[in-house]
């Protein structure tokens, strides 16, 4: 009998921390209650969030201002209370130092999550068959929110989706920017004006998915404690 509880002793002690804390999830939910020790979104993550959400929204506040100058769709114009900048010269001052910084974060939380391989971990693979099932899932008020290290079907596709919007705002207000030193960014946005419908489309389904993003935190608030401290 002794020998036998030394060898449990022994093999507890050799145990990885992420074996470890698998265990106790598993002790933890059999008394009925589910406590997790394992860091589910890594520091970088989430220093990479916060910096993205404040960029984006500084940069939709001050874009706002600069679209008032000349509106695309005249019947469209947007509140002083809701642009940055005051005018249009202080607009395109935030909007050109705030863009360096969305950028420049952009870049890192690419080459992070594909270095470390967590873009394939977590939005991949993706198929019609899940999406469709969470989609009618989430439409009968079924689709659950249990395990939150993993992301369902519909998560995926909207990251995959927003990845690609930021990346489309970028060169095209690269094209609208820089117009002259990009001719060829500009020819396949289809010209300057184009470009500038190219750069609102893409700041809306931006929006958009920030309002969205920010209601699914209100209905899944351990979300927010898990970009805050990690698990």
């Amino acid at each position: 009998m002794k020998v036998a509880q030394t060898l449990v002793t022994l093999a507890a002690r050799t145990r990885l921390p992420s074996e470890l804390a698998i265990i106790s999830n598993n002790n933890a939910t059999n008394h009925g209650v589910a406590v997790s020790h394992a860091t589910i979104q890594p520091v970088w993550v989430r220093i990479t969030h916060w910096i993205n959400a404040l960029a984006v929204v500084l940069m939709v506040m001050s874009g706002w201002q600069v679209y008032n100058a000349s509106p695309i769709f005249p019947a469209l114009t947007f509140p002083p209370a809701i642009t940055l900048g005051g005018w249009l010269g202080g607009a395109l001052l935030w909007h050109f130092a705030v863009m360096w910084l969305l950028v420049a974060n952009f870049l890192v939380y690419l080459g992070l999550n594909f270095a470390s391989g967590r873009f394939t971990r977590k939005l991949l693979p993706l198929s019609i068959k899940s999406l469709t099932s969470d989609v009618v899932a989430a439409l009968r008020g079924k689709l659950t929110h249990g395990d939150l290290s993993r992301y369902n079907a519909i998560q995926k596709l909207a990251y995959l989706v927003v990845i690609a919007d930021i990346a489309l705002l970028v060169l095209s207000g690269l094209a609208v920017w820089k117009s002259v030193q990009f001719p060829l960014l500009r020819a396949l946005m289809g010209g300057y004006d184009n470009a500038r419908v190219v750069h609102f489309v893409a700041m809306s389904v931006l929006v958009t998915f920030f309002f969205v993003h920010v209601v699914m935190v209100a209905l899944v608030p351990r979300s927010l404690l898990l970009m805050i401290r990690g698990r």
